[in-house]
């Protein structure tokens, strides 16, 4: 296994995408990748490092099994983990389901997921597990439901300072990554 000090961030945008297009700007999902990615910019001691600026820009209108699959494999083989962002907007998208199933099927990397719609620890968890409400988020994209627990997850809300804890701890990275299993902040 190569050095994988990348962050790939899998998020749903409608398809064929474009992100110049004033309505991919506009979505939650998309949003938050520009935030984690704003983050960055102003701090450069924020640990997002972002896979996909790590190869080759593709086109929107790109062959799928030609180029936009095998460069999304190619930053998925150069990460150390997924960040997912569910959102109630997100859908089971070709390259969504793609991107988890490769990630966490083949490559093992354990999952940070962000929700956009939440912005609590409360949102997420209770002193029973994990809220019913975000459970349904899940039903969205059968792929990461079926599969999240073959690899460490963490669900986390909207927040700069737990999406940074996620993001540095080592729980949830390929090369150090422990149990396989859901965790979230507690209250």
């Amino acid at each position: 296994m190569g050095y994988r000090n990348g962050n790939y961030c899998a998020f749903y945008v409608d398809e064929p995408f474009n992100q110049n297009n004033l309505g991919a700007a506009s979505t939650p999902d998309f949003v938050t990748y520009n935030l984690l990615k704003a983050w960055k910019g102003e701090d450069s001691t924020f640990p997002f490092i972002d896979s996909h600026n790590k190869n080759y820009n593709v086109r929107d209108g790109s062959d799928w099994e030609k180029t936009l699959k095998p460069r999304l494999r190619e930053r998925i083989r150069n990460s150390k983990n997924i960040v997912l962002v569910l959102s109630d907007i997100t859908r089971n998208s070709r390259a969504l389901r793609e991107e988890i199933d490769y990630g966490i099927n083949d490559q093992g990397l354990p999952v940070i997921v962000i929700y956009p719609d939440f912005d609590s620890k409360r949102d997420i968890a209770d002193s029973n597990g994990i809220r019913r409400q975000v459970k349904e988020l899940w039903d969205s994209l059968p792929i990461f439901r079926d599969n999240m627990h073959r690899v460490p997850t963490i669900h986390v809300p909207y927040r700069k300072n737990l999406i940074k804890a996620a993001l540095e701890d080592e729980k949830f990275m390929v090369n150090s990554k422990e149990d396989t299993k859901d965790y979230y902040f507690t209250v």
